[in-house]
């Protein structure tokens, strides 16, 4: 198997790490960022629990190659609190109860975030395409759409 160095920004950290090849970015934050916030669900880029945003857009972890991060910023659920303190996304879906297991959650909450980010007022139809590649298996979405706005100040 074949190594390589890779250089890229994770949550405003630089890192250079020896990763093999054909390492999965969700395996590389998982296993040698060590940050466990992403979750691993379908493996095959169909459920978004891994979703994280690599230079601001929402990514699927599971099928994206840690490689292809090269020289890139990635963020992860870890990367929104600061200080400890949630923040505005994260405490609008624990007040509204945007959460039900919280497997889903940190994907969803990433989704919303690049929405947010490039949209800051959306619309229920903006909010359900934002998550559309995201499932939760708890819920009827409508708590998850109420926190996207509580969180965008609607």
């Amino acid at each position: 198997m074949t190594k390589r160095l890779l250089a890229l920004t994770v949550n405003g950290r630089m890192r250079e790490d020896a990763v093999a090849a054909n390492l999965l970015l969700l395996d590389y934050l998982r296993g040698t960022a060590g940050l466990t916030g992403t979750k691993q669900g379908c493996d095959g880029g169909e459920c978004g629990a891994c979703t994280v945003l690599i230079d601001g857009q929402p990514r699927l972890a599971c099928i994206t190659l840690a490689a292809a991060c090269e020289g890139r910023v990635v963020e992860t659920i870890e990367s929104l609190a600061i200080e400890g303190r949630m923040s505005r996304l994260q405490q609008a879906f624990h007040e509204k109860l945007g959460t039900q297991c919280g497997f889903c959650t940190p994907g969803m909450i990433m989704a919303a975030e690049a929405l947010l980010r490039r949209n800051p007022r959306p619309t229920d139809a903006d909010i359900r395409e934002a998550l559309s590649g995201n499932l939760c298996r708890c819920t009827g979405y409508v708590k998850i759409i109420e926190s996207v706005h509580a969180a965008a100040g609607g």
